[in-house]
């Protein structure tokens, strides 16, 4: 089987090969013979019922600075001249990205998307993982400041997220004396609409925060993600390290109640991230990242699983 593949990311310029998960489905998908396009999500279109993207034919190899070259540009119908597309433009999650991913599930019937445009939507990372609350550490949402201080007096020493943000990007951690909390939620309700995710400080995060890649909803591997000197934010993006992790029975409980889910929501490729072991923070579905360095520390060919799993669900199209 030869398909025909756009990948919608970021500029291939911009990616640093060494560790880029679009970038490895992209070789993977090349040496099984497909052929791979790549387009920006701000040339998607919509006309009279046909969806389109300036796109350029590709050929990718790891050649760090020299990692592919690039025919010319021309505008593709996604319908016609794709069996495949991968959504994996970097988040924020917001209008821009819904609206992609609107677009992008007209093509259902048609052209297979991955991971499943309409899912996406209904599963931002750390509203989805609600779902499986019993999994997660105590948790609040909110914008109003007096719910943020009555559940820093239960919990003391906090961390807060903006809700729909990426890459361990403004985390912070507020100490038990909670001095600086209005001052922080008067810039968080500023800059962002939607309320924000505040949970107590594990200090466990210091042994690491694992991220488990599932592939249909079967757990493909996963690194344990240590913080840097003076971190406590243990992302890769943010200066972390990773190393060799098996799963803890709790972890293989997590990913058990999950997975099913996962496949038929048609989520194909998912990290999800668990603090110490046992507590679940995030599930992440817009643009997993992880499986290269899942591989380099396991052997496997976490992308060559991914493309199983996109040829089978392409078959039973």
């Amino acid at each position: 089987m030869t398909l025909r593949v756009a990948v919608q990311m970021d500029p291939l310029e911009s990616i640093k090969i060494a560790g880029d998960s679009s970038f490895a489905l992209m070789l993977e998908a090349q040496e099984r013979g497909h052929s791979v396009w790549h387009y920006d999500v701000s040339t998607l279109a919509w006309n009279n019922g046909r969806i389109t993207a300036w796109a350029k034919p590709v050929t990718v190899r790891r050649m760090e600075g020299d990692h592919f070259t690039a025919g010319e540009l021309r505008k593709i119908d996604l319908a016609q001249d794709i069996d495949v597309v991968l959504m994996r433009q970097d988040p924020p999650f917001h209008l821009g990205y819904i609206s992609a991913a609107l677009l992008l599930d007209r093509l259902k019937g048609k052209t297979l998307v991955s991971n499943d445009p309409r899912e996406v939507i209904n599963a931002p990372e750390k509203m989805f993982v609600l779902d499986y609350a019993r999994f997660m550490p105590p948790t609040l949402i909110a914008r109003k400041i007096e719910d943020v201080l009555e559940f820093q007096r239960e919990h003391g020493a906090v961390v807060v997220k903006p809700l729909h943000g990426n890459g361990g990007k403004a985390i912070f951690k507020i100490d038990e004396s909670g001095t600086n909390t209005s001052a922080l939620f008067e810039v968080f309700n500023q800059t962002w609409p939607e309320p924000h995710m505040v949970q107590p400080f594990l200090p466990s995060v210091a042994e690491g925060d694992k991220r488990i890649v599932l592939v249909d909803g079967e757990v493909a591997g996963a690194i344990n993600r240590k913080p840097g000197e003076g971190e406590f934010r243990s992302n890769l993006a943010q200066g972390g390290s990773a190393e060799a992790s098996q799963l803890t029975e709790r972890e293989e409980e997590i990913c058990a109640a999950m997975g099913p889910e996962l496949e038929r929501r048609g989520l194909t490729f998912v990290g999800i991230d668990v603090i110490g072991g046992e507590w679940l923070t995030e599930i992440n579905v817009t643009s997993p990242t992880g499986i290269v360095a899942i591989d380099r520390y396991n052997g496997t060919n976490t992308a060559g699983m991914i493309w199983d799993a996109l040829e089978r669900r392409h078959a039973a199209m």
